[in-house]
C-alpha cells in the first residue's frame, strides 16, 4: 500500500503498510511483518465563544440615580430578558402605556412570556415583528416621556 522510511533514536526503518482491517494494520518493518493495532486520535473539538454586549437595565445608565417619581425620565428601553421568538405585539407606535401594560408576547424555552412595560409614557418606536427572533438584551420597544 504506502511506504514509509523512519528514523527512530538514529535507527532507520523502512516501513510498508500492507493491509489495514477494522482496528488493524498489517506491516512490514525492515523485511518483519508486524500486526500492529490503530488507536484513533481524538481530535479536540474548540468551542466556540459567544460574546454579547453588556445587558443594561431598561432606564440605561442613568437608571442607577434616583430620582423622584413624578419627574420625566426620558426615553426608556424595554429589552428582551432571555432568547425568543415574538409571538404577538400587543401595542402600536403612539399609544399610551403605563407600569405593568403589557406590550408584547414573546416565547422562550417552551413557554409564553408577557413583556410588561416598566415605565409609562407614549411607545416611540417598536423594534421587532410578529416572528421575530430575538437575543437576551435586545431591544424590542421604546417607550418615550
Amino acid at each position: 500500500m504506502k511506504k514509509f522510511k523512519f528514523n527512530i533514536r538514529g535507527n532507520d526503518y523502512n516501513v510498508e503498510i500492507l493491509n489495514i482491517e477494522d482496528e488493524v494494520a498489517e506491516v512490514e518493518v525492515n523485511g518483519s511483518v508486524y500486526q500492529v493495532e490503530i488507536v484513533k486520535a481524538i481530535k479536540e473539538i474548540k468551542t466556540p465563544k459567544l460574546v454579547r454586549p453588556q445587558v443594561v437595565p431598561s432606564g440605561g445608565s442613568d437608571s442607577a440615580k434616583t430620582s423622584k417619581p413624578s419627574e420625566k425620565k426620558g426615553v426608556g428601553f424595554v429589552k428582551a430578558p432571555l432568547p425568543g421568538t415574538i409571538l404577538e405585539v400587543k401595542v402600536k407606535v403612539g399609544d399610551e402605556v403605563k407600569v405593568g401594560d403589557r406590550l408584547l408576547i414573546m416565547e422562550a424555552m417552551k413557554m409564553e412570556n408577557d413583556i410588561r412595560s416598566d415605565k409609562s409614557g407614549k411607545i416611540a418606536t417598536i423594534k421587532v415583528n410578529n416572528g421575530d427572533s430575538v437575543l437576551e438584551g435586545d431591544v424590542l420597544v421604546e417607550i418615550g416621556e
